[in-house]
This record gives C-alpha cells, structure tokens and sequence, in this order.
C-alpha cells in the first residue's frame, strides 16, 4: 500500500509571504499613517481637514514627519490614532 502524495503547498507558502511581508511593512503602534504629496496650498488643507475630523486631544493626530520638495510641493505622513476610545 502506498502512502498518499501530498497536496501542493505553493498556494499557501504564497500566501504567507505575502502576509509577512505586509506586516513588516506596517508598524505595530497601532496608529493609521497616511502619506500625502500635494502643492503647499493642498497640503495645508488636508492637514487642516484631518485635525478637524480627528481632533489632536482626542485621536492624537500629528504631522509626523514632513518635506518640501522641488515645485513647491510638500510630502508629508500623518498619524492618528484609529478610535477615541
């Protein structure tokens, strides 16, 4: 009697790395990031507008890093925490 083949597992070991990779890549501080390239006005704007929807007391929301690049244009990352609670 022979011993069954296993099934293919690349499928799954596919999966997996992906998986790992993701986590890798996100932080486990639990705080959503969001990164923005936009002229300086725009810029302003969507940080005003997230301040506003996420207050800083509350969501602990900051500008977390920032940079200007040629053009006037501005990058930035901001964080906040996903619940008030």
């Amino acid at each position: 009697m022979r011993t069954p083949t296993r099934p293919p597992l690349d499928g799954l070991k596919r999966r997996l790395d992906q998986s790992r990779a993701e986590r890798e890549r996100t932080p486990r501080d639990g705080f959503l990031r969001e990164t923005f390239v936009l002229p300086r006005p725009d810029a302003r704007a969507k940080a005003q507008e997230w301040f506003e929807r996420w207050p800083k007391q509350a969501y602990w929301t900051t500008i977390e890093s920032w940079f200007e690049r040629p053009g006037d244009v501005i990058e930035f990352t901001i964080r906040r925490l996903p619940t008030s609670d």
